[in-house]
């Protein structure tokens, strides 16, 4: 009985051991892939393109575009958003400055870059495979959806800017802060040596 047991256990190990191999090797990649963010967001967007043409050969999957659209909605509502909410929670963390004098405290995101990037890429390439299965073909009068898609993005993305300009935080930054205070108390310090 032990030996029937035993050979079935040694047999069934190989997959598991190969199933947990790949998936380090794709994680290998995937960490390689974190400091090279303008190529990974060039291979979204050939990815989302790729998804567009299939949509639009196909004439159809209007409802997974849909669903497609608010779930990007919502990465970008994470994207843009602080780790703490200043209306909903009162912290003894890092807040975002509400005054002039207030010191400064960097943007932290809730949903961060890399896991933005990555969900996204990952949306659109599950969408792309529910393309091939004619269950997620449902009919629908696509421009309905469409303008509803977009009044929810333009009453969403009102909502974070008033959020934003109430809080007065500023969640993209772009090129390299620079920091100019230490040359302007260095130069007033030099003029009173005089």
């Amino acid at each position: 009985m032990e030996g029937i047991g035993g050979d079935g256990a040694s047999a069934a190990s190989p997959l598991p051991r190969w199933g947990h191999d790949t998936w380090r090797m794709y994680q290998y990649y995937l960490d390689k892939t974190t400091p090279h963010t303008t190529y990974r967001w060039i291979g979204t967007l050939v990815i989302a393109a790729i998804y567009c043409l299939r949509v639009y050969s196909v004439q159809g999957f209007y409802i997974v575009s849909y669903g497609l659209g608010i779930y990007l909605l919502n990465l970008l509502i994470g994207f843009l958003s602080p780790l703490v909410d200043p209306e909903l929670e009162v912290s003894d963390g890092p807040l975002l400055p509400t005054k002039g004098s207030d010191e400064f405290k960097p943007f932290i995101r809730r949903l961060p870059e890399f896991k933005f990037w990555y969900s996204m890429t990952k949306a659109f390439c599950i969408a792309f495979v529910m393309t091939f299965f004619s269950l997620f073909d449902v009919p629908v009068f696509w421009p309905i959806l469409l303008c509803y898609w977009i009044v929810l993005f333009v009453l969403t993305m009102r909502r974070q800017i008033a959020h934003m300009i109430k809080y007065k935080y500023i969640p993209l930054s772009i090129g390299k802060q620079k920091y100019t205070g230490k040359k302007a108390s260095a130069s007033s310090s030099g003029s009173r040596g005089d």
